[in-house]
């Protein structure tokens, strides 16, 4: 349970602004996905390896440069790097769209990952929202991205039988604008922008971070999903097409299936979250999109069979996404989470870029059959790494923001937040004025824990 106090109306504006210009950036990114495969062949140089690669090489720098996006905007400001790489994902997409050469588009794409802001989003997120308020903040951005990964599929087809894929990259420097636009007339200025640990990288924690087992798993696991991904949509949409539907038609049949699988998610969500089932239900999240694709590759002969393996596929592919940084929350210690967060998606657009290149190249060498084998074979590793990993504790991180203490006020404060019922683990940063919790949720004893907030008289303040 979070705060039982309202968001305000500038939190509420800040997490709904933001949230629509990370949509409006992964709309961009993901629109190509299920029609690249299918243009490309007009473009000079083209050849398999090149496409996966132009499909996933945003995945590179984006991956390579989103922390000192966000390091650098503790520095110089949020939104001057939300410009700046606004402007980059916007160059990128004109050098995309106006190019004729595979060569070409692989550099636009790429340029379109170096204006890597998803830091920097998430740190304005954290200036502009109270810490009682910020996962519920930060549930705007979520959902934003899943409805623009479904707006992309379904999207991209439809555009692109209109206006083409150059076409489409034009209208995803358009949507650059558009956030830029957001981020000038809507999105608040923060009083003060400061280090957030919750949500940026502690240099200092990155070790304990990357020897830590589990978040191991996890990552391997992000990794491996969008590998999948990306190596999949780079023989789907060829695959749909021999099967007789127009690319045109793409969207519409992508639709309702991944609405499908968006609605059969939500209920495996619940059962795992609040039924405490969360291994049970992830590993068999593994196991359900392992099958789907074996599925796509050796019983999907017609657009029925198709449609139902897809709607699997995407059931199976939105559980993980969903749970998969519910897991990383639960197993990183109380300190480290931004730092764990910042690996997690650095491993998430990794992954995008190798499941691009390997799947071009296993389809230039061999055929879309080796690819979903391949796929599948990635999967079957993640999903022997998942049995082995332990069962999570079901705690969520809280913040409380504590002001600032004397050293004798820091140890008396430490000692009552550990009494709350319900409180499991804590850290206090003195420099910050935050207390960083581990919670129980089903028996947090909310009153208790909000007597200790700044406003109360209970604590010594210097």
């Amino acid at each position: 349970m979070q705060s039982i106090t309202k968001m305000s109306v500038t939190e509420t504006r800040a997490a709904q602004s933001l949230a629509a210009i990370f949509a409006f950036r992964m709309l961009g990114l993901f629109m190509i996905l299920p029609v690249f495969a299918l243009y490309a062949q007009d473009l000079a140089g083209v050849t398999p390896l090149r496409i996966g690669i132009a499909i996933g090489i945003y995945g590179l720098t984006q991956g390579l440069l989103q922390i000192p996006f966000g390091m650098l905007s503790d520095r110089y400001g949020r939104k001057p790097l939300l410009y700046l790489g606004m402007i980059i994902f916007a160059i990128g997409s004109l050098i995309a769209g106006s190019s004729d050469s595979i060569e070409g588009v692989i550099i636009g794409r790429a340029v379109q990952g170096a204006g890597a802001v998803a830091a920097v989003i998430m740190a304005l997120l954290a200036d502009l929202t109270s810490e009682e308020h910020r996962t519920r903040a930060m549930a705007f951005i979520g959902i934003s991205i899943g409805f623009s990964f479904i707006g992309a599929m379904a999207l991209g087809p439809l555009l692109s039988s209109y206006i083409g894929v150059n076409g489409l990259f034009y209208f995803t420097a358009l949507l650059a604008l558009v956030g830029m636009a957001t981020i000038y007339f809507i999105v608040p200025n923060p009083a003060v922008s400061r280090f957030h640990r919750d949500t940026a990288l502690t240099p200092q924690l990155l070790a304990p971070v990357l020897a830590n087992s589990q978040l191991l798993r996890l990552n391997l696991g992000i990794m491996i999903l969008h590998m999948v991904l990306t190596a999949t949509f780079v023989v789907i949409p060829l695959q749909l097409r021999d099967m007789g539907l127009a690319a045109a038609d793409h969207g519409y049949f992508y639709l309702p299936v991944m609405l499908v699988g968006m609605l059969l998610m939500v209920p495996l969500v619940i059962i795992a979250e609040s039924k405490r089932q969360m291994k049970p239900v992830f590993v068999g999240a593994i196991l359900l999109l392992l099958l789907a694709v074996l599925g796509i590759n050796l019983l999907a002969h017609s657009l029925w069979i198709m449609g139902v393996m897809l709607a699997l596929y995407f059931t199976a592919f939105n559980l993980l996404e969903a749970t998969l940084p519910s897991l990383v929350s639960k197993y990183t210690p109380v300190t480290s989470k931004g730092t764990a967060m910042g690996v997690y998606t650095s491993s998430q657009f990794l992954g995008a870029f190798l499941g691009g290149a390997m799947g071009g190249y296993l389809h230039g060498a061999f055929d879309s059959a080796m690819v979903l084998y391949a796929a599948a074979g990635l999967l079957l590793l993640w999903a022997l790494a998942a049995l082995t990993m332990e069962s999570p504790r079901y705690l969520l991180p809280r913040l409380l923001n504590v002001g600032a203490l004397t050293p004798e006020a820091e140890h008396h404060l430490f000692s009552l937040l550990g009494a709350v019922k319900g409180v499991v683990d804590v850290d206090i940063n003195r420099e910050e004025g935050i207390a960083y919790l581990k919670v129980d949720s089903k028996h947090l004893d909310e009153a208790a824990l909000l007597q200790y907030s700044r406003n109360q008289p209970s604590i010594t303040t210097l």
